[in-house]
């Protein structure tokens, strides 16, 4: 008699079904980190370094006797006065006289010292804008603007500042001073020391 196969292990076995392989999650990041760096070359080749700006300031030699004592019309002189501190900062205009001149306290903000200069030297400065205007629209070209700029703020008739200092202010009152010199389109300024007489007048200032 044939032997009948009912559903033992070998039939269980042959009807189950197979669980598909799970695909593998990792990924190669080799090839982005290769991408990166190739990116980072080209932006650092490419790129204009910013070179460090400088401000240059030249003082005559006092044992040289060769150097003319530069004569200055009084009517266009402004002097400003720079203590200690940031906040001693003094202007008075003319020549100083000891009876008379009155030492004017100002500050280094735009309101202040800024105002002072763009007021006192607004012929050169209308000058200067409106020649910046004209290089702008390409009416003149770039040697014609500063041949032209030169004039304008060395004009016989430009206002004179003087920067007075003593022993002890500080460099960066200086350079915010000549900063506000160049916005305002000052041509015509020096930086001296302070002579016995402003001295006493200033400590007279700052002590009240």
């Amino acid at each position: 008699m044939a032997e009948v196969n009912s559903g033992g292990d070998d039939g269980g076995k042959k009807g189950k079904k197979k669980r598909p392989k799970k695909g593998s999650t990792r990924i190669d990041m080799t090839p982005m980190v290769d991408l990166a760096f190739l990116l980072l070359t080209f932006f650092i080749l490419a790129t204009t370094l910013s070179k460090p700006k400088t401000m240059e300031i030249v003082y005559p030699k006092k044992d040289n006797k060769e150097i003319e004592k530069t004569k200055i019309d009084y009517r266009l002189a402004n002097t400003i006065l720079l203590g200690e501190k940031d906040d001693q900062v003094y202007y008075y205009p003319g020549k100083f006289k000891t009876d008379t001149t009155v030492l004017e306290p100002i500050d280094l903000s735009k309101d202040g010292l800024r105002k002072l200069l763009l007021d006192k030297n607004k012929t050169v400065n209308d000058k200067v804008v409106q020649l910046e205007s004209q290089l702008l629209k390409r009416q003149i070209n770039d040697s014609t603007f500063k041949s032209l700029r030169g004039k304008a703020k060395g004009d016989t008739l430009a206002p004179f500042f003087i920067v007075k200092t003593v022993d002890k202010t500080k460099y960066k009152t200086v350079i915010d001073v000549i900063d506000e010199m160049n916005i305002a389109n000052a041509g015509k300024y020096a930086v001296i020391d302070m002579a016995d007489a402003e001295k006493a007048a200033l400590a007279k200032k700052i002590t009240k």
